[in-house]
């Protein structure tokens, strides 16, 4: 799939966070009881005074915001550039 943002939006993968137990075990599904909020930043829009993020980085962005598309098993947000909170380095 090859899509480019529009204007001020960004496209993002979705990170899914796994849940560990103390011993280390990794509880499949436990990572879906909350729309994750944690994602790699895959295309960027050419909007003017667009902030500088780049393809690659992780970014922060608020709950329940964007929108979703699927591409087979892979999730995608389309977010405005506005619902983006933080760049994690």
């Amino acid at each position: 799939m090859n899509i480019k943002p529009i204007g001020k939006r960004v496209l993002v993968k979705l990170i899914k966070e796994e849940e560990k137990t103390a011993s280390g075990i990794i509880l499949p599904g436990a990572g879906d009881k909350e729309k994750p909020n944690l994602g790699e930043v895959i295309a960027v829009g050419t909007g003017e005074d667009m902030p500088k993020i780049e393809i690659g980085e992780k970014v922060i962005y608020a709950k329940y915001s964007g929108t979703e598309i699927k591409d087979g098993d892979e999730k995608y947000l389309i977010l405005n550039i506005e619902d983006v909170l933080a760049v994690i380095e």
